[in-house]
């Protein structure tokens, strides 16, 4: 038996206006020709942003979901070279104290999924560095929700450079020179194109960095079709962490669209993949990557009640037997 709980990606297609991901563009900042009305703009609409993360905090709670990644995108220009010395940390205080509060109360696993260009294994040297500092700035945001940073973070490898196996070592030098607090935020997932579960278990073993297993990517592009010979592996990479195995679940809009992500989840694909790692681990966490958001969870849910194996436990989670 294994107790499993879903979650979803960023925002809710039941919630208006409450997107954490309104944005301005550097050239829309230097429009504006007083400096300091443009940072106040920009402030403004990253409290907007947390403040529409508590909201689908609070939304989640109420139908139960205990497990939600936080969009990437919430201080606009953050890390822009022209702002560097913008604190932009000090006018978030106040509501990011709220979120800590919402949290304790109503504890839950958060993290965060920075975007493809954040890469640490790039040979050239300003790449990495813009890594570090936007893996800084999640560090800073989840401090400032009273979360621990540990194990939040979930990265792809990065690219090939045309040689895929020294593009996995040159992960592994620029490791080493990312600070150790960042290091512990870290974890791994396989992707869909370059590098491959055997690949990402590699890196992850050597560094002791847990394994997210994205099954729809091991579809994609896999070294053997049969994931099951290395799942004791993936769930070793989680012994030393504080959290559950974690797993990101979404399916195929279509045959000739395979890599994109459907609307919602195919229940027979995710109900085969958990009928195999049932009784392998006491827990896992789900995190569903659809086009549907919370609406897809939701769907998912009341697909697999009709599956006599599934226990349910309320709106978002349910044990396997």
């Amino acid at each position: 038996m294994t107790l499993v709980k879903l979650g979803y990606v960023a925002m809710s297609m039941q919630l208006t206006n409450a997107s954490p991901s309104k944005t301005m563009t550097y050239a829309q900042f230097s429009k504006i020709k007083d400096k300091e009305a443009a940072i106040e703009k920009l402030e403004r609409i990253s409290v907007t942003n947390l403040e529409n993360c508590l909201r689908l905090l609070r939304h989640n709670v109420a139908n139960d979901i205990r497990f939600f990644r936080f969009s990437s995108k919430l201080i606009p220009l953050a890390n822009h070279e022209e702002l560097k010395d913008w604190k932009f940390m000090r006018p978030l205080k106040g509501i990011l104290q709220e979120i800590d509060e919402f949290i304790k109360e109503n504890p839950m696993r958060v993290d965060f999924h920075p975007d493809h260009f954040v890469l640490l294994n790039s040979k050239k040297t300003e790449i990495l560095n813009q890594t570090i500092k936007t893996l800084s700035m999640h560090r800073s945001l989840l401090r400032g929700m009273g979360v621990d940073p540990t194990h939040r973070c979930v990265l792809h490898i990065g690219g090939g450079y045309d040689d895929r196996e020294l593009a996995l070592e040159q992960f592994i030098h620029n490791f080493a020179l990312v600070p150790q607090t960042l290091q512990e935020m870290i974890i791994l997932e396989n992707d869909d194109t370059t590098f491959h579960l055997r690949d990402s278990l590699y890196v992850c073993e050597k560094l002791n960095v847990p394994l997210v297993f994205d099954y729809h990517h091991h579809l994609a592009h896999f070294e053997t079709e049969e994931w099951e010979d290395d799942w004791d592996r993936v769930i070793n990479t989680w012994k030393f962490s504080p959290l559950p195995v974690k797993m990101h679940i979404s399916s195929p809009r279509d045959e000739k669209n395979f890599r994109a992500h459907a609307d919602y989840i195919d229940p027979k694909m995710f109900f085969n993949f958990l009928s195999t790692i049932k009784g392998s681990v006491e827990e896992i966490h789900c995190m569903i990557e659809a086009k549907k958001k919370d609406e897809a969870l939701f769907r998912l849910m009341d697909d697999l009640k009709h599956y006599e194996e599934i226990e349910q436990i309320d709106g978002a989670s349910f044990k396997i037997t």
